[in-house]
């Protein structure tokens, strides 16, 4: 295996042990205030993004996980939609793998 591929498969099992670990139900009230805390320049180009996914899902169950590397998740298993995002890094959408994660992560409770 490459070196590459080791080390990714590091990275991936010891996010999966912390957000099961830390994952737990968000209220929408949290999720803002979550976003207030992480987007706090009004014109951050990320923020817009967050809140939008936040009020589309606002009437769902809605997951929070942080990862020993310090990225956020959040998870809403009803649509199967997740968004990553890192102060000051970036934002973007769970991928396939990612929420195949984070799917079983919630359905073994």
């Amino acid at each position: 295996m490459a070196f590459e591929t080791v080390k990714m498969e590091e990275i991936t099992e010891a996010r999966r042990k912390a957000i099961a670990e830390s994952i737990r139900t968000i209220s929408l009230e949290e999720m803002k205030a979550l976003g207030e805390k992480m987007f706090a320049d009004g014109d951050h180009p990320w923020r817009e993004k967050f809140f939008s996914f936040a009020t589309e899902n606002s009437g769902a169950t809605i997951y929070h996980a942080t990862t020993h590397d310090s990225v956020q998740i959040i998870y809403c298993p009803a649509e199967d939609k997740g968004v990553w995002f890192m102060a000051g890094t970036g934002m973007g959408p769970m991928q396939p793998k990612g929420l195949a994660i984070l799917k079983q992560i919630v359905e073994k409770g």
